[in-house]
């Protein structure tokens, strides 16, 4: 689910459903009962499966999010992003 935030005009945030910790709690309870006798019912199966791709998303994104704010200081006191190449600043 995305969630669009338009805090000035002509300026709007997207912001990506963060993972609660309710989410988090349900993965973990159905991977334990995952493991029991009693196993998990198709419709348990795919919420776990759901569960996980959202998961892994917002994992993802967070991740990229804070890669993105690297920054690298040249000796020329320039400043280069990750993936920025020698002819990209040329």
């Amino acid at each position: 689910m995305l969630l669009i935030l338009l805090d000035n005009p002509g300026h709007c945030v997207i912001m990506r459903d963060m993972i609660t910790k309710e989410k988090i709690d349900r993965i973990n309870e159905l991977a334990r009962k995952a493991k029991t006798e009693e196993g998990l019912t198709e419709e348990e199966t795919l919420e776990r499966a759901l569960l996980r791709e959202e998961y892994i998303a917002a994992f993802r994104e967070n991740l990229r999010s804070q890669l993105d704010m690297i920054e690298f200081v040249n000796k020329d006191g320039s400043i280069t992003k990750p993936g920025e190449t020698k002819s990209k600043l040329s």
